[in-house]
């Protein structure tokens, strides 16, 4: 998978979650290409709730495909401020738009310099291939 289909502005986790920054300061938060084509067809999202708080890394949201079910990981430490609730019915979104709809929360940052610790889109393509 190569770095072009990893948009370049947003910001990446080894994990296989990606952020992006929003105008209101919060952060968007959902799964690269690469990880639901790992996983195959979403079939289920379990999102966190509104105003939960999440330390970093901490496990926070479950992708269910027809192959397995994995969790994903809070980049950052933060509140949860919006959920994507289109999922419930939809969750092939993310399978569909992972970088677009398919989003699955966004959070207000503890600290938004955490995100710069974060991967760039050519550090995580790497990572990947590695």
């Amino acid at each position: 998978m190569s770095s072009a289909s990893n948009p370049p502005e947003l910001k990446y986790t080894e994990s296989h979650e990606w952020l992006r920054a929003e105008p209101d300061g919060s952060y968007t938060l959902g799964i690269t290409a690469h990880a639901q084509d790992e996983l195959g067809e979403l079939v289920y999202v379990e999102l966190p709730e509104v105003g939960r708080k999440l330390a970093k890394e901490e496990a926070c949201c479950v992708v269910e495909s027809t192959k397995a079910a994995s969790d994903v990981y809070a980049p950052i430490a933060g509140e949860v401020v919006a959920v994507n609730e289109a999922l419930a019915d939809a969750p092939q979104t993310v399978n569909e738009k992972p970088f677009g709809d398919g989003w699955l929360f966004r959070l207000k940052p503890d600290n938004a310099g955490d995100v710069d610790r974060l991967l760039s889109a050519a550090d995580y393509a790497k990572a990947i291939e590695g």
